[in-house]
Order: structure tokens, then C-alpha cells, then sequence
């Protein structure tokens, strides 16, 4: 039986190369099948095996970034980097600068440079255009990738008179099952949009669609102070993985300012 080599300037002591990359390639395959994550799955339920059956729109935002980053680093795989960098996307709102990703561990000069320089040239050729709110529908499917988070994310979409999405924001990240809301977070965007009209929207982690008395009350407070400002306050979605509960579709938005 022949050990591996301990770097390449020892290959002459194997008996041949061949053997040398099969030893290296078995001990890399018995290293990564310890590890945790998209791993373990079957090959076919692997991201890049489903991105190449399915198409990229039924994958999730972490399958994509793990795509994108490819490989992880010793001790934390590439579905764990995946996950961190999506924690910190979802909490900025604009791109992330080189040295703000690389103080995620397992970032290096290298990934971090093609991270960004990835989200401006998509920022720049497909930033959403021409997509209209014209049902409760239209605003979920804009907002539905957010829906897998563990943690609640409260959103803003702002819009102009023709309800065309200006852009969609995280206001805030909440704990696993609340987020706490201010009007000043949520309208300081759409202001500075121009915007003529608002949809807001949070996940529930939990998968439970019914509103809370905390949601009822944030609905009161924001569609109250969209009067003030002047912004046509057009719906607050609660949303999960299996769908959407829609204030305005419920008819309780009017009802909301009354209480």
C-alpha cells in the first residue's frame, strides 16, 4: 500500500503519479464526507445538480451564494459560509464593501472581491425594472426568497404613482419569531425614493400566517403615519415558504386605523 505524498516535490517517491493524485483525491472525498451540510444530501438534491435540472429560480438565496462561493474552508462548509454571508446581506442595504465581507471568516481578498464585483454587475444589468403591484400576488412573488429566513425580516418595497418597484429593503432583522418596527425605519428610505406608495411586509419563521395583536398594531402605526407623509400605504403581507396573508386583501387595513 502507498502512503501520500506530503507535497509535490516528494511525487518521485511514489511509485507513480497516478497513484499519488488517486491517494490524494480518496483522503479530500473521506475529509469532505465528515463535514456537515449540502454534503450530506444525495448528488441529486445538491444545488448545483438541481440549478442544472430545475433552473436557478427554485433555488433558495443560500443554495445560490453556495453556488457562487463554491467551496468552503477547514472547519466550515460552504453551506455555513453561505448562510453568514446572506445574514449580512440581508442586514445592509447597499453592497457590501471588500473589507465588510471579509470580516466574515472564510472570506478571503479573493471570494470577497468576486462577491462584489458579482452584486454591482447585477445591480447594474437587472436591478428590478417594470415590475408592477398590482395584487397582493404580485408583491409576494417579489419578496417570497425572503421567506426561508430563521429569523423575522421586516421589508419595504417602495413605489412610484404607477406602483413600479423603486426597490425592495430589509428594515430590520428581528429574533427568531418578532421584530420590533419604527415608522422612522421603515418610511426613511421611501422618502429619500420619492416614493408614492409603500407595501410592507414581514416573514413568519414559524410558518403561521395568522397576524398577531404585534402585527395589528404595527399595521395601525405605519398606515398611520404613510397618511401623515403623504405615501399611499398599500399593504402589510405576512408571509412564509407556504404562502401569504395580505392585510388589504382581508379588508382590515381601513379597520386597522380605527383601533
Amino acid at each position: 500500500m502507498y502512503t501520500l505524498c506530503p507535497n509535490r516535490s516528494m511525487i518521485a517517491d511514489c511509485k507513480t503519479k497516478v497513484d499519488y493524485y488517486r491517494i490524494r483525491a480518496d483522503r479530500i472525498q473521506f475529509n469532505l464526507s465528515k463535514s456537515k451540510g449540502f454534503l450530506d444530501l444525495p448528488r441529486e438534491s445538491m444545488p448545483r445538480e438541481r440549478l442544472l435540472k430545475e433552473g436557478p429560480e427554485i433555488l433558495s438565496d443560500k443554495e445560490l451564494l453556495c453556488i457562487l462561493l463554491n467551496t468552503g474552508i477547514k472547519g466550515k462548509n460552504v453551506g455555513a459560509l453561505a448562510e453568514d454571508l446572506l445574514h449580512l446581506l440581508d442586514r445592509i442595504k447597499d453592497i457590501p464593501s471588500i473589507k465588510e465581507l471579509q470580516e466574515i471568516s472564510g472570506l478571503g481578498e479573493s471570494k470577497a472581491a468576486a462577491i462584489t464585483a458579482m452584486l454591482e454587475f447585477g445591480r447594474r444589468r437587472w436591478i428590478q425594472r417594470d415590475i408592477k403591484l398590482q395584487s397582493p400576488e404580485d408583491a409576494y412573488s417579489v419578496i417570497r426568497h425572503y421567506a426561508d429566513r430563521r429569523q423575522e425580516r421586516f421589508l419595504c418595497i417602495s413605489l412610484n404613482g404607477a406602483h413600479e418597484v423603486l426597490a425592495v429593503r430589509v428594515v430590520t432583522v428581528g429574533l427568531v419569531n418578532k421584530t420590533i418596527v419604527h415608522p422612522r425605519e421603515v418610511f426613511s428610505d421611501p422618502l429619500q425614493d420619492r416614493a408614492s406608495a409603500v407595501c410592507v411586509a414581514h416573514n413568519h419563521p414559524s410558518g403561521k400566517l395568522k397576524p398577531s395583536g404585534e402585527d395589528n398594531e404595527i399595521t395601525r402605526r405605519l398606515s398611520l403615519a404613510a397618511d401623515i407623509l403623504g405615501i399611499n400605504f398599500l399593504d402589510h403581507i405576512i408571509f412564509s415558504t407556504e404562502g401569504y396573508f395580505s392585510y388589504s386583501r382581508e379588508g382590515l387595513l381601513e379597520t386597522s386605523k380605527k383601533h
